[in-house]
Formats: C-alpha cells, sequence, structure tokens
C-alpha cells in the first residue's frame, strides 16, 4: 500500500529529524513551528500506511487460511475477519489518499467556528449554547482540540454569540458544510401555553489562515481597546485588555475579550480576521470557477437556512441533502458523524 509514497515519506521523516537536531534550525522559532508541522504530518501519514500493509498481510494470510481450511464454523470467522479487513484496508486508502492528495486543499486546515443566535432572543441564545456543546463533545471524541476564542453569553446561560478554534487533522474537511443557518423548533422553558418557537442560529466554519496566505498591513487595521464585559453588558474587567480590530479596506470587525492580556486579545482576534479574509477570498474564487459541489449540497452560505432540529418530533432534517434523522437527544451528544459523512 502506496509502497513509493511510503518510501518517499521514510527519507523525508529522516531529513526533518536531522534538521531538529541543527542548532541554527532550533532557533528560528518560525523554521521550527513550521518543520514541527510537518513532522506531525509525516508522523501520521506513515502511521497510517504501516497499519494499511499489516491490515493487507493479515488479509494475505486470512485469505490462504481460509483455502486450507476444511472446518465450515472456522470458515466463517475467516469471512467475516477477510470482510473486516478489506474494509479496514479500503477506509485506510482512503484517508491517506485524502491527506496525500487533498480534493480540496483545504480540507486539512484547523478552523475558526463562530455560532451566532440568530431569530428567536433568549431561545436562540440557548440553543446557540446546545450547539456548542455538540461540536465540542464531538471534538472529544476525535481527539481535537478546542480554544474559545471569544463568547458573549446571554442572561439565561446561553450565547449570543461564542467564536473557538479547533485544532486537528482534517477539521475543516469535516466541519465546511455545516456553516449556514440552523433552525430550532420547540418549546422554551420559558413557554407556559405549551407552544412550539421556531428561533435561528447561524454558524460559521472558516479555514484557519496561515501567515503566508493572507497579508494584512497594519495600516489596514484600526485598534479600539474596551473592558471586557459579561452577561447583562457588566464590568468583568477593570482593564482595557478587550480588543476591536476593523480591517478598513473590507469593513471587516473582529473583537476578542476573553483573554486578561491585551496583546494575548489582539493577537487572537487577528487569527479570527485572517481566517474571515481568507474564506472571503476562498468565496470569490470558488464563485468565478463555479462550484459543482455547492449546486448538489448548497453554496453553505450563513444565510441558508440548511438544517431544523425539530424537538416535539425528534427530528433533524437536512435541507441540502433532503434526509432526516430521528435521534436528537443523541446528535446533541456529539453523535454528529453520520451526518458528517453524508456530504
Amino acid at each position: 500500500m502506496f509502497q513509493k509514497e511510503y518510501s518517499e515519506l521514510k527519507i523525508e521523516h529522516e531529513e526533518l529529524q536531522k534538521q531538529f537536531e541543527d542548532p541554527a534550525v532550533s532557533a528560528d522559532s518560525e523554521k521550527m513551528k513550521n518543520l514541527s508541522k510537518r513532522y506531525n504530518e509525516l508522523n501520521e501519514l506513515i502511521e497510517e500506511i504501516e497499519q494499511g500493509t499489516r491490515a493487507e498481510n493479515e488479509l494475505e494470510e486470512s485469505k490462504k487460511s481460509l483455502e486450507e481450511e476444511s472446518d465450515e464454523s472456522f470458515k466463517e470467522l475467516l469471512i467475516e475477519e477477510i470482510e473486516s479487513l478489506e474494509k479496514k484496508i479500503t477506509a485506510v486508502e482512503a484517508k491517506v489518499k485524502e491527506i496525500l492528495y487533498p480534493s480540496d486543499p483545504l480540507n486539512v486546515k484547523n478552523v475558526i467556528l463562530e455560532i451566532r443566535a440568530g431569530a428567536g432572543g433568549d431561545e436562540a441564545s440557548l440553543f446557540a449554547g446546545d450547539l456548542f456543546r455538540m461540536y465540542s463533545l464531538y471534538a472529544q471524541k476525535v481527539s481535537w482540540d478546542l480554544e474559545i476564542i471569544d463568547h458573549h453569553q446571554s442572561d439565561l446561560g446561553g450565547f449570543k454569540e461564542i467564536i473557538v478554534f479547533l485544532k486537528g487533522r482534517g477539521v475543516y474537511g469535516k466541519l465546511k458544510y455545516e456553516s449556514g443557518v440552523h433552525r430550532v423548533q420547540r418549546i422554551p422553558s420559558t413557554e407556559k401555553n405549551g407552544r412550539v418557537h421556531t428561533s435561528t442560529v447561524t454558524v460559521a466554519v472558516l479555514p484557519e489562515a496561515e501567515e503566508s496566505e493572507i497579508e494584512i498591513r497594519p495600516e489596514d487595521i484600526r485598534v479600539d481597546v474596551f473592558r471586557s464585559s459579561g452577561p447583562g453588558g457588566q464590568s468583568v474587567n477593570t482593564t482595557d485588555s478587550a480588543v476591536r480590530l476593523t480591517h478598513l479596506p473590507t469593513g471587516l470587525v473582529v473583537s476578542c475579550q476573553d483573554q486578561k492580556s491585551q496583546h494575548k486579545n489582539k493577537e487572537k482576534a487577528l487569527k479570527v480576521l485572517s481566517s474571515r479574509l481568507l474564506a472571503f477570498e476562498e468565496e470569490k474564487r470558488q464563485k468565478e470557477i463555479g462550484d459543482m459541489r455547492s449546486s448538489q449540497v448548497g453554496t453553505g452560505d450563513r444565510s441558508e437556512k440548511i438544517r431544523t432540529y425539530n424537538f416535539p418530533q425528534n427530528r433533524l432534517t437536512d435541507h441540502r441533502l433532503k434526509k432526516n434523522w430521528y435521534n436528537l437527544e443523541k446528535i446533541l451528544e456529539g453523535e454528529i458523524e453520520e451526518i458528517l459523512e453524508s456530504f
């Protein structure tokens, strides 16, 4: 399995190890960062190929045993094992191909995930909290790192807005079709007459921008500082540590107040701004070349209603796929792999 690629990856892996031992390289933090990222990618690729190769060897042995076996009950076990190994090899091949030759170069990127309450007041904020929890639990299941960049809580405990950074292999490829309007239909806890309310939450999934991909000139940014605030607008910080960045050429505005340090808030805000600008440029590119995928599953634009969570009927409907799932409780506990894989 991928023996030519495996040999080339092993050579590159050994060369990187030698570079790490070079004092000149270890003194350059930016170079070390890039080398470490590539080194981790190589580790994952090599491990996947080695797993696939072991599975191929086991498959060959199982097929040989099946030809020689006379006991029918043991034959059935061997057939099951062969089928399992074949599925495993197919899955590994698909994963390695996607890493080596991604259909979308952005698929391997980390993401900025933005969740905002839309129409529906407090109920929309509460559902924004539910969606944040759903994505957080899924991130735990697949071993992604999650870092909150900024958030604004509502008085009832939900979120008017929450922005997080998700780091892991292929995060954008998994989540990119989550962008859009998520609609919820349920009876709010504050509803006395038992009426079903409809509220909306917008989700944006932005690929993380590398420094080399987006250039932000200092003169193009206006920086404002202010005091952090909590639910209801009360001040939670006595210093002007919160930062608001305005990108003058595009009018994009990003704020961050989650850190006590003004410098760290500015650093995080720049990360979000870079990713929004990258998404802006990618959207323009897709419109120019015409994206066949978008005609099949929708554009993923934040103004597009993509999904409805209907609590009275225990049903999730994806309007692009025209498909239903009837297990809302498990879905909101992070069991969303089947939905993500449907694209």
